[in-house]
């Protein structure tokens, strides 16, 4: 993506996909992103961002997703500094609650994306759990990353019973055996299982992603094969 967006996303696009999700752009403008997904038959529903934007620039955080169709905006991250407490949660609560409000007005939905921290007791209590809790679910919903949650060894389908309807997005990302990343496909997740609680998840977009992908392209192509024979 850094040496070539449009190029990219059209190899995305032959490979068999129809959504992606940004995070970032690459110094293009959101029309010019507008423009290449246009071109290549995509759409984009959602896009990550962070904390110094939602402080400092929330109002382009939301004129670009205007530009670019997309429905939600999603927190991508809290950097070890910024999670180290509750009362560091409760903040970042408090600011997304009312970026969140600022997101309904315009016709978007705001997003927590988790990694396995959120999973992890901090102070006797799961921050996963306080965010969740102490949000309003029709402002705050989460992007469930299935990597990560695994990773911290808490249970999906626990999480969509007890909050049902609050996870339109995931992140289609497989485990091997040593915990380490995989290829969709290659890895311990059943995602068969996973997808067929969507209805109660209220999961509406899955993305295929691996951090660490030593070739991506072919992570992506050996991925979309390996879900699209999935069968829930």
């Amino acid at each position: 993506m850094a040496e070539d967006v449009p190029g990219t996303l059209q190899a995305i696009a032959e490979i068999g996909y129809d959504e992606v999700e940004f995070a970032g752009y690459f110094d293009h403008t959101p029309e010019a992103v507008k423009g290449f997904l246009d071109a290549a038959g995509l759409v984009s529903p959602s896009a990550h961002i962070g904390l110094d934007d939602i402080r400092n620039a929330p109002m382009q955080l939301i004129e670009t997703a205007q530009t670019l169709g997309q429905d939600y905006l999603a927190l991508g991250w809290l950097a070890p500094n910024e999670r180290g407490t509750l009362d560091d949660y409760r903040g970042h609560i408090d600011l997304v609650a009312g970026f969140a409000e600022q997101c309904r007005d315009a016709g978007l939905q705001f997003a927590w994306h988790n990694h396995d921290f959120e999973f992890e007791a901090l102070e006797g209590q799961v921050p996963m759990d306080l965010i969740l809790d102490q949000t309003d679910p029709d402002l705050v919903q989460v992007e469930l990353d299935l990597y990560w949650i695994k990773k911290a060894g808490a249970d999906p389908f626990t999480y969509f019973e007890r909050y049902p309807g609050r996870f339109p997005l995931c992140h289609v990302k497989d485990m091997a055996a040593d915990t380490s990343m995989a290829d969709v496909g290659d890895g311990t997740i059943d995602f068969a299982a996973i997808f067929a609680a969507s209805d109660v998840a209220g999961l509406k977009h899955y993305y295929v992603e691996r951090d660490d992908a030593q070739d991506p392209l072919t992570t992506a192509s050996r991925s979309y094969k390996a879900a699209a024979e999935l069968r829930f």
